[in-house]
């Protein structure tokens, strides 16, 4: 390298350093603050004065935050939703129409496995109340059976005790067998309505489960002792109809051609082919209009009565189960093709002897998935299983994980729910300690301690029918003398008896106008209006851009970084020079002048700029010209005459 071009990179590298290569963070902000194009910043550096430089310190300080502060509300309001709501008016599609009569099989049919089951029940209420129960029909009066427990043993009252409780001795009971007192253990559940009490009676009834070891119990405590009866009888009965084969219970129950009197459907005549058999634990056979396996789903051209389902149902009440339902009609749930009908939770009731008219409004909802809600497509990224052959929906999810549960703690299956895989259902032959396990998890499922609640979600999309029940006599005074005979000549080939108007229920479902109703859910916000939002407000609080945005980060990240970082790895090195580093002796002092340590010998000389940067070596004194001394100052004798007033004293 020439002379000259090692001259101009010393004087290059001397030179003081500005800008992002500045050797300190603090060097750096000044440089930034001077050039930098957003307000405040600049003010920081070139006020005069104390005061005025802390105002702006404050000043922009604050503007920052505020701006972190809208921003980081930006954020979180981004993943909100907005709601629409439109509506159509089209040919609506017939949503499926899932009927049951609520007495599940016909009592003569059932009559001969639960007679042992129907003495005890009576010998209860005599026990309890001190009445027999009144025979008041024909096929009741030919029975006869003994009123007290001669003969077999009570086995129902042996596996269940029926208990009498005094609110005075809350861990006494009298049995109802021996009528003595004893001592209960274990919990004790009063299931009572928490929302009124009508009255506090001094005795309540209940029975006790306990495992089969029977070293765990749990008492159940009813109000009334027509809850508790009702609760023990179907305890027995599910455990009694689940030994039944399905082929046989589904001849028990009702035929199509028995429970539909007529139909209509869009002013068009329809008949039992119409109906898919849909067989249900607790309410025997029932039956689906307009369900998936038909070929096409049925819809409706217009609103109103005359162009829905009209359907007269026979009841049958003589047919009743006197201990398992208390009131007389028919079920009716209105669901989609693909859903599975739990006519037990939101079934609506059907009254004999009446016009049930029940119109309808179509309701579809959509709501946004993941960020925006915890709603599931299809319920596949739910870690339940679907043990229904059905749609997805929270109501599927809920029972599944239940099922699910009593299959992994009970061993098998709630006969009122469909078989899960690989289990069969409860009996107390195979399972003794079904009864109390089930108990058990159902309390746990009512306080949410299960955790199917915390697991199951809601469906994304669904469809729901708003629907308004409106009731009428049927059939009038007048027109029953003509109606009942044609309806009895009708049903002669299935019905062998006179009908009569508490026999006969009529059913009219339809949509009251085909308006649809869509709630779509929309978001709120989007990546271009979150970014707007974003310049606003850096251009409202600092006047900033995006470019200004990225200097930021340029200067207070990479920048600040790279600077920590040289300085740094300038340590490290000169560390690991020093420990590489061969320790030398001491040399001897030298008789030579001081040097400047602080002056680097090279072969170029040191510039102006940067001779005068140099700090002066310490305890060196610089070299000059020492002071004349005066008195050693002498005249020439050549000067041999002097003046006398300039004649030098003479020294002494």
């Amino acid at each position: 390298m020439a002379a000259r071009e090692k001259i101009k990179a010393k004087i290059k590298k001397n030179l003081p350093v500005t800008g992002p290569q500045a050797p300190t963070i603090k060097e750096l902000m000044r440089w930034y603050c001077l050039n930098t194009n957003t307000h405040g910043c600049r003010r920081i550096v070139v006020s005069r004065g104390r005061l005025r430089r802390l105002l702006w310190i404050g000043f922009t300080l604050t503007a920052v935050a505020l701006i972190f502060w809208q921003c980081a509300l930006l954020v979180f309001s981004f993943y909100t939703v907005s709601v629409s709501i439109k509506v159509h008016f089209q040919k609506l599609d017939f949503p499926a129409v899932t009927i049951c009569n609520i007495n599940p099989y016909k009592y003569s049919a059932v009559r001969h496995l639960l007679a042992d089951l129907e003495q005890e029940t009576r010998e209860a209420l005599k026990s309890l109340y001190g009445f027999s129960e009144i025979k008041s029909r024909k096929r009741r009066e030919a029975e006869s059976w003994s009123s007290d427990w001669e003969g077999t043993p009570p086995k129902f009252f042996h596996l269940v005790p029926l208990l009498v409780f005094d609110q005075e001795e809350k861990d006494k009971a009298r049995d109802f067998i021996t009528g003595r007192k004893r001592k209960v253990s274990g919990s004790i559940i009063h299931k009572a309505s928490n929302v009124m009490q009508v009255h506090e009676s001094k005795q309540v009834v209940g029975f006790q489960l306990c495992a089969n070891d029977t070293s765990d119990c749990a008492t159940y405590t009813f109000s009334s002792g027509v809850n508790a009866i009702q609760e023990w009888y179907k305890l027995h009965y599910m455990n009694i109809m689940a030994q039944v084969p399905l082929e046989k219970k589904i001849n028990m129950s009702y035929s199509a051609e028995e429970l539909l009197v007529t139909c209509f459907f869009d002013g068009v005549s329809c008949d039992a082919r119409n109906f898919t058999l849909f067989h249900h634990p607790m309410h025997g056979n029932c039956y689906t209009f307009n369900n998936r396996d038909n070929e096409t789903v049925l819809s409706t051209s217009m609103g109103g009565s005359e162009y829905g389902l009209q359907v007269i149902l026979y009841i049958n009440e003589e047919e009743y189960n006197p201990f398992l339902v208390s009131s007389t009609g028919a079920k009716v749930i209105i669901h989609r093709q693909d859903e599975y009908p739990f006519i037990e939770d939101v079934g609506t009731e059907i009254e004999t002897a009446m016009a049930t008219s029940i119109g309808m409004h179509l309701t579809e909802s959509f709501k946004l998935s993941e960020p925006y809600s915890q709603c599931t497509e299809d319920g596949s990224d739910v870690p339940v299983r679907n043990i229904y052959k059905a749609a997805y929906s929270l109501q599927i999810c809920l029972h599944s994980c239940f099922q699910t549960k009593m299959v992994e703690k009970c061993g098998c299956a709630q006969y009122s729910q469909p078989l899960p895989p690989a289990a069969n259902y409860c009996n107390y032959q195979q399972h003794p300690d079904w009864m109390y396990c089930y108990y058990q998890l159902h309390q746990a499922f009512v306080q949410e301690e299960l955790g199917c609640q915390s697991v199951c979600r809601e469906a994304c999309s669904f469809k729901e029918w708003t629907l308004t029940t409106s009731l009428a006599q049927w059939p009038s005074v007048v027109s029953e003398k003509w109606l009942l005979p044609v309806l009895t000549w009708d049903q002669s080939r299935q019905i062998n008896k006179k009908l009569n108007k508490t026999d006969l229920a009529k059913l009219l479902i339809f949509y009251k106008d085909l308006n649809q109703r869509s709630i779509m859910e929309n978001p709120a916000n989007s990546i271009e209006m979150l970014l707007s939002n974003f310049g606003g407000q850096l251009g409202l609080w600092m006047s900033c851009s995006v470019v200004c945005v990225i200097e930021i980060i340029e200067v207070f990240f990479i920048d600040s970084f790279s600077i920590i970082a040289r300085r740094q790895w300038q340590k490290a090195k000169e560390w690991w020079a020093l420990r590489q580093a061969p320790p030398c002796p001491e040399s001897p002092p030298s008789p030579r002048g001081q040097d400047n340590p602080a002056l680097n010998i090279d072969d170029d000389l040191p510039t102006f700029t940067s001779a005068l940067r140099l700090p002066p070596a310490p305890g060196a004194q610089m070299p000059g010209t020492p002071p004349p001394r005066y008195n050693t100052l002498r005249l020439e004798r050549a000067f041999s005459t002097q003046l006398s007033d300039t004649q030098l004293p003479e020294e002494p």
